[in-house]
């Protein structure tokens, strides 16, 4: 098997096959040869367990999470890598890569149709372009999976696992909340990777819960409020909600009083239980 954190063996492949590292797919490969293994051991990885990967580049976790889980599948959108993902893992038999972008699959349904009896784990080094989107996708498609491991932005790491009302927490603070309970496992250097960013990393997991914590009829409502109210986080929630969903300032400051919030706060200030009650009575105002 190919040491993939070797700065000389990853020239060298990606030499052969004439790949140039793409700005705009946010490409930095791992070379820290303790990353991977740490990743793949705290993401729930083992016997019997299937392992969603997302952006596999060269292979470097893709090849620890073969060595442990049953089956891999890796979503890869550069189509530049398909080639070199099949030398770097062609001593496994448990790997299928998939080239596609991953905002546009139906990951329900590649899920049930690859990893039927087994648990299912996501574990990605996520490009940072793209790190909120791919986890509200994750999380709103309601996937069945035990966790969510992914390598992000030192920033955004913090963010995600900040508290819900406090002043570094955001909208996808309190959407990760809804689902999961997010936990930060340790951090990663930007000397870490090839091309170095210019910023650290982080790796966290959000813990899926098993049964939902908060029961709404409608849960697009929840994260249509949340957005809505972090929209213009400098505004107050009366401003930027009224703002964002089109509602008369009347009608939203109504709204919120029933529910028991400040029209005057900001975004940050507010629980995921003052969210979870103005998105109980949202709909009646549509």
């Amino acid at each position: 098997m190919k040491k993939l954190s070797d700065i000389g063996t990853i020239k060298d492949i990606l030499s052969r096959y004439g790949f140039s590292f793409s700005k705009g797919l946010g490409q930095n490969f791992l070379v820290n040869p303790s990353v991977c293994p740490r990743m793949a051991q705290l993401s729930g990885a083992g016997e019997g367990v299937g392992a969603l990967e997302i952006g596999p580049g060269i292979g470097v976790l893709t090849q620890e999470l073969c060595a442990l889980c049953d089956k891999v599948v890796a979503v890869e959108i550069d189509k530049r890598l398909l080639p070199v993902l099949d030398e770097t893992l062609s001593d496994f038999d448990n790997i299928k890569v998939v080239n596609a972008d991953v905002m546009e699959l139906d990951l329900n349904s590649l899920i049930k149709e690859e990893f039927s009896g087994l648990d299912v784990v996501v574990c990605a080094n996520l490009p940072y372009y793209i790190t909120s989107p791919v986890i509200m996708k994750l999380l709103e498609d309601r996937l069945p999976v035990n966790s969510i491991t992914v390598m992000v932005q030192k920033e955004a790491a913090q963010r995600i696992c900040a508290e819900v009302g406090s002043r570094q927490g955001g909208a996808v603070t309190a959407a990760v909340n809804y689902y999961c309970e997010p936990e930060l496992l340790f951090y990663v250097s930007a000397g870490s990777f090839m091309p170095a960013p210019k910023v650290d990393s982080a790796v966290i997991r959000l813990n899926v819960y098993k049964q939902p914590k908060y029961k709404l009829e409608n849960d697009r409502d929840f994260f249509k409020i949340v957005r809505a109210a972090f929209a213009q986080r400098r505004k107050t929630v009366l401003n930027s909600i009224s703002s964002s969903l089109g509602l008369e300032k009347s009608v939203v400051n109504e709204l919120l009083l029933e529910c028991e919030v400040s029209p005057s706060a900001r975004a940050e200030k507010l629980s995921m239980d003052d969210f979870v009650r103005i998105a109980e009575r949202i709909s009646r105002y549509e």
